[in-house]
């Protein structure tokens, strides 16, 4: 279409190759890959983005179609795997479901570094900062990816732990305006004797008992932070939990009451350390519910 727009007779060939270079350059300035025909942002995903300098240290990014700064909200995923394994992967099998739950919002899954058992390095409190250096990350970001300063933190197992600390203990850090949390480890110090794979965890990657080392328990426990000002919390834990117990949820509910914070706590019958793939509909369609209550 371009070269019939121009003859031979009508230009000499240099000129013409000169003029269809300004044309091929004027059309790839206008033509933003962010961009949708119709002028709106088009969807992009965004893989292994580094936070930090250390290899675990990265993110994936999942920014949807249409977005703006001002009416497209961010939620931030943290994986479990007990502190020892797992990745920012574990999005994938939840992805379709919270995009339908909460359209509009954008998606960050997160990797952060694993305690190793055999070698003992990334001890606590190793994870906690990498989700601090991943938000701070994550708000110099904001503007360029076009979305919303306003975060929400969700994680399971150990990521649940990870997102209910940060939201309890560092929420300035990111701003943080609700937590979502699935049967979470809340209070490590009453975890610790559960069974001999917690006492083993724990204390490893806290360098002793909870009699030898309680102020580390409690630095690393997200009830330990919890008062008046803690943001809106929205937690599931199944009733026949072996991993992590749901007397851990059930603490933290009694500490969330005691001071007032608006939650939501769903004991799912008969469910154990993950649910079933027909439960987790329902489950992020409550929590979606919880959050367009109080993110108003």
């Amino acid at each position: 279409m371009v070269l019939s727009m121009f003859k031979n007779d009508c230009l000499p060939y240099p000129k013409l190759v000169f003029v269809l270079l300004i044309v091929f350059a004027s059309w790839s300035c206008s033509s933003d890959g962010d961009e949708k025909p119709n002028g709106g942002l088009a969807a992009i995903d965004l893989f292994d983005q580094s936070y930090g300098a250390e290899q675990s240290q990265i993110l994936d990014v999942f920014l949807p179609a249409g977005r703006s700064i001002a009416e497209t909200p961010l939620l931030i995923y943290i994986h479990g795997g007990a502190w020892v394994q797992g990745s920012k992967e574990e999005f994938a099998e939840f992805r379709t479901i919270l995009s339908s739950a909460l359209p509009g919002y954008a998606f960050v899954a997160i990797n952060y570094s694993l305690y190793d058992l055999n070698s003992g390095i990334n001890k606590f409190p190793t994870q906690e900062n990498d989700v601090i250096e991943a938000l701070q990350f994550i708000q110099s970001k904001t503007d360029e990816w076009n979305i919303s300063d306003k975060i929400v933190l969700a994680g399971a197992s150990a990521g649940g732990h990870l997102a209910l600390l940060h939201a309890y203990k560092h929420q300035s850090i990111g701003d943080i305006s609700a937590v979502i949390a699935f049967f979470p480890p809340t209070d490590l110090a009453a975890l610790y004797d559960f069974s001999v794979f917690t006492e083993l965890g724990l204390s490893g990657m806290l360098e002793g008992t909870p009699s030898e080392r309680p102020e580390a328990y409690a630095a690393s426990s997200p009830i330990t932070f919890v008062d008046k000002q803690s943001v809106p919390t929205v937690f599931f834990h199944g009733t026949q939990d072996q991993v992590v117990p749901i007397s851990q949820s059930e603490l933290l509910e009694a500490a969330l009451i005691k001071v007032g914070v608006d939650h939501e706590f769903t004991r799912v019958p008969n469910q154990g350390h993950g649910f079933t793939d027909e439960t987790y509909p329902f489950i992020f369609e409550q929590a979606a519910s919880f959050l367009e209550k109080v993110l108003k």
